[in-house]
């Protein structure tokens, strides 16, 4: 399964634990697919993913999260691989 196609699939804690180790095996796979693949590019992606994030789920044509839900915390570290 694609981790974009886990991240759909995310509904509890333990679904986000299961995807933060198969991101991070993924990391140790794929390091050259991975736009911030150090921890310093990565960590700066998710702060701007965040503060972009309103866009995103509007574009998706969905409700932008009060709270985020697991699913939502997947999104978010999913977005920071690849966000510039």
């Amino acid at each position: 399964m694609e981790l974009h196609e886990r991240v759909d699939q995310i509904q509890s804690r333990a679904d986000l634990v299961e995807f933060v180790e198969v991101l991070q095996k993924d990391l140790q796979a794929n390091a050259e697919a991975w736009e911030n693949a150090t921890l310093d590019d990565y960590l700066s992606a998710l702060a701007r993913w965040l503060e972009d994030s309103d866009g995103y789920y509007r574009n998706q044509g969905r409700q932008i999260p009060e709270s985020p839900s697991w699913r939502n915390v997947a999104e978010m570290l999913m977005a920071a691989t690849m966000y510039e």
